[in-house]
């Protein structure tokens, strides 16, 4: 069995880390290259760093932040946030990113996957996939969103992740935008319907409060790895003490050193 991963999330506002409630009341959490320090040592496995307003603002990913937190980690960087080009993301890596997450852009020109995935290799490209539940022909689904969770696309999440597959993804980082910041648990059923249907990991994210969530999403959600903010910012919860709690219930991940 794959080892489990635990991945930190660091979305950064006007040069500051900042986390709400399903995408809205965003409240300050600390300096990014700080917490990126303070995450390397306490044994946390990934790092997300995403510029949550770059397309909103029509603007490329904050190179220099991207650097900074870059310079703190001995562990895979994966950063997003107004990616739009083949270019931008040759920056993003140049400054020291070891995976890009792509989101509106690769819905608005798919081939963008694609083209990322020949230069730096599928393991390198990261389709986020922002999801709300709705209702379609009375069947559940899950509609993705873009633009920082503020558009509608009318497309299905578990057929664009398909898709996003098919075109050279290495992962998929899916966030549920009606768990987000609530800390009541992740979306295990989205998570699982995911999973269940591309062949590359899933990183669930959206919802984690507790230590029982994580150990949820990792065995009905079926997730590759787990993100979460709130619970690791505000130190909830340490990062060893949720590897022995998985280590304890024969989850595999790596142990905590």
């Amino acid at each position: 069995m794959l080892t489990r991963r635990l991945i930190a999330c660091l979305d950064v506002r006007d040069g500051q880390v900042v986390k709400g409630v399903n995408f809205e009341g965003l409240r300050l959490a600390g300096d990014p290259a700080s917490l990126a320090r303070r995450y390397n040592a306490d044994g946390i496995d990934e790092l997300v760093l995403l510029d949550v307003t770059a397309t909103l603002e029509g603007r490329q990913t904050f190179l220099h932040t991207v650097h900074t937190v870059a310079q703190e980690l001995f562990i895979p960087l994966c950063v997003g946030g107004g990616i739009s080009s083949l270019d931008a993301a040759k920056a993003v890596f140049d400054a020291g990113a070891d995976k890009v997450s792509i989101n509106s852009a690769a819905l608005r020109t798919p081939t963008l996957i694609t083209g990322i995935a020949k230069v730096y290799g599928a393991q390198a490209v990261v389709v986020a996939i922002d999801a709300a539940l709705g209702t379609s022909h009375s069947a559940l689904h899950w509609s993705v969103h873009s633009r920082s969770g503020t558009q509608r696309e009318g497309r299905d999440a578990v057929s664009w992740a398909r898709e996003a597959t098919d075109r050279g993804a290495g992962e998929i980082l899916l966030t549920s935008i009606d768990r987000d910041g609530t800390k009541s648990g992740f979306d295990c059923e989205l998570t699982s319907a995911v999973s269940t249907a591309v062949n590359i990991p899933v990183i669930a994210s959206g919802g984690a409060g507790t230590f029982e969530h994580f150990a949820e999403v990792y065995t009905t959600g079926r997730a590759d790895a787990a993100l979460a903010a709130s619970v690791f910012h505000f130190s909830e919860h340490a990062v060893s003490e949720l590897k022995q709690f998985l280590i304890d219930r024969d989850i595999p991940i790596r142990p905590y050193l």
